[in-house]
């Protein structure tokens, strides 16, 4: 099996007919299962074997004693077709109606794709026709998902990742090392913390690709829940916002009051009153480092003062901590250069402040081998670096 197979529409009807016949252990019942012919079913899995490049069954009297490889991929197999919820659906309408949903537009998705627009508008088409469902509209020149179409994104994109993970596990199996972790870092992770985990991750695993997207926890937790990342990395969530995912922490970051090295409130008598008079750099009110800021003012005894430039971005916090006497509240492993540089100077806050870093994933979510040794790697680091 090679790459470009991962990267091809996956043929739905092959991998269904694979997830039957193991579940059932018989060609003639899992083809009822599939409505497919005895024939049609032995010619899906045939075909299967041959991009795969692996046996899947063995053939005997007893019936189909189905191999490692096949018991690797079936459990995937069966999560996909679950998550796509009809057999009507093609690996080419799947692919093109994703394509279009993340790039935006058609002629987006086709410049991202190289397949013409006219070719994905057809695909999409003939999907909203099978599915008996309009899964966009237009408005103006804007594409816009119904309610039935966000929900087909969603599936869609769930069953791609868990082809993606089987393909990975055969691969592995023939000893093709390959496969890819897409991970979502927001802003603290990409620090110290991953950076390092890639740089030992990378020699041990050098035919698996890692993707990084970068984003705030709104913009990550989206593309998370509909597969198109496998974890997140950063500041655990309290609450609604974090129910429908699994949280584990692995550090706790203490964050300091950041500054322009020669700020006056490093001679300060009393910094805790002191940096009152001075403006503030923060992210938005919605994010758990401002939330820890607002407690540390209360716990002050103070009334929280006005936040005149919110931003999210420490590249920007940075530079403009640099030509004021702005203050900020960060984790001096976001500025770690340029406080050893004597550029920024940091302090402990008045009051103390902790948040709570680690990884965010799915529900149900299972990990190929190299994921798993990925995630190991994250506990590892992460706790070695809390501890320095």
């Amino acid at each position: 099996m090679t790459r470009a197979m991962m990267d091809r529409p996956p043929n739905i009807r092959h991998f269904a007919a694979l997830a039957a016949t193991v579940r059932h252990g018989s060609l003639s019942r899992a083809a009822r299962a599939v409505n497919l012919s005895q024939p049609a079913l032995t010619q899906a899995i045939t075909g299967l074997e041959a991009s795969l490049g692996t046996t899947l069954f063995e053939r005997g009297p007893q019936g189909m004693t189905p191999t490692e490889a096949a018991l690797l991929l079936a459990p995937r197999a069966e999560a996909a077709i679950e998550h796509i919820g009809s057999s009507r659906v093609t690996g080419t309408q799947l692919r093109a109606f994703l394509a279009v949903v993340r790039a935006g537009s058609y002629s987006a998705a086709a410049e991202a794709t190289g397949i013409s627009a006219a070719s994905l508008h057809r695909a999409v088409a003939d999907l909203s026709v099978a599915l008996g469902q309009r899964l966009i509209d237009r408005r103006g020149r804007t594409l816009v998902l119904t309610p039935a179409g966000e929900r087909r994104a969603r599936g869609f994109g769930l069953a791609t990742a868990e082809l993606r993970a089987g393909l990975a596990e055969v691969a592995a199996l023939q000893g093709k090392a390959g496969g890819r972790i897409a991970v979502g870092a927001m802003p603290l992770s990409r620090a110290r913390w991953l950076p390092e985990v890639i740089a030992r991750f990378i020699p041990a695993h050098p035919g698996v690709d890692v993707a990084v997207h970068e984003g705030s926890h709104v913009e990550l937790v989206g593309p998370l829940r509909d597969g198109e990342i496998d974890l997140m990395l950063g500041a655990l969530r309290e609450g609604a916002r974090a129910d429908d995912l699994e949280q584990e922490a692995v550090f706790e970051d203490r964050p300091a009051l950041v500054m322009r090295a020669g700020h006056p409130l490093l001679t300060a008598a009393d910094p805790a009153s002191a940096m009152f008079a001075y403006p503030w750099l923060l992210p938005s009110a919605e994010t758990p480092l401002r939330r820890y800021w607002q407690d540390m003012v209360l716990g002050l005894g103070r009334e929280v003062p006005h936040v005149q430039v919110e931003c999210g971005s420490v590249m920007m916090i940075r530079q403009l901590l640099l030509g004021s006497d702005a203050l900020s509240l960060l984790s001096p492993a976001q500025v770690s250069v340029e406080l050893e540089a004597g550029m920024l100077a940091a302090m402990p806050t008045p009051v103390p402040v902790a948040r709570t870093i680690g990884i965010i994933t799915r529900p149900g979510w299972r990990p190929t081998a190299a994921q798993a040794d990925f995630l190991t790697l994250l506990r590892e680091v992460g706790r070695q670096q809390a501890d320095e």
